[in-house]
């Protein structure tokens, strides 16, 4: 058996390249769960939603901010000469306010039965295209093809990994209603 000395090295290494695996997967952790698509006619959907549609959600969490003051109770007590008789007194108000409400933002998605395996190849093209999908075109709804999905609609304002119709159109993967 080796000394421990000659097996530190081989464990640090060791450590080290898990540590550089996980950083290079940091951009796909957030994509990691499958998004909930929400079916028109079932329970949990949007009012008003078209029937046949589906829907994915985007929820975005209030913003809350902790202040901390520092109350003066009683001034202090000091002389011509300055010299301080007595310190002043404060006391310490924390206090949380809300910098950014609570939002949440329904959004037509694709249904399921959209989602082929030729559909998503186009897809993971489409966003390669535009440099945001890292990888090799698979067809599967993996999770770089919804990290990508988010990336892509990020920039527009929906933090989302479910693939909103918008976001379809205008990638060109779903026809634009013509208007009559």
């Amino acid at each position: 058996m080796p000394p421990r000395s000659a097996l530190l090295p081989a464990i640090a290494l060791a450590v080290l390249a898990a540590c550089q695996e996980q950083i290079a997967d940091v951009p796909y952790i957030a994509a990691l769960a499958e998004p909930e698509i929400v079916r028109a006619e079932d329970a949990g959907a949007p009012p008003n939603a078209r029937p046949g549609s589906c829907w994915g959600r985007d929820v975005t969490p209030a913003v809350v901010e902790t202040v901390t003051e520092q109350i003066i109770v009683q001034p202090a007590e000091v002389l011509d000469d300055g010299t301080v008789l007595s310190p002043a007194i404060f006391r310490t108000e924390t206090q949380q306010r809300i910098v950014k409400e609570r939002r949440e933002t329904w959004f037509e998605t694709p249904c399921p039965e959209v989602w082929t395996e030729e559909f998503t190849a186009s897809l993971q093209r489409a966003l390669q295209a535009r440099g945001l999908f890292y990888g090799p075109i698979t067809g599967q709804p993996d999770a770089r093809t919804r990290a990508a999905i988010r990336r892509y609609q990020k920039a527009g304002g929906l933090d989302s990994a479910a693939l909103s119709q918008e976001s379809a159109r205008r990638l060109g993967l779903v026809a634009v209603p013509r208007e009559e």
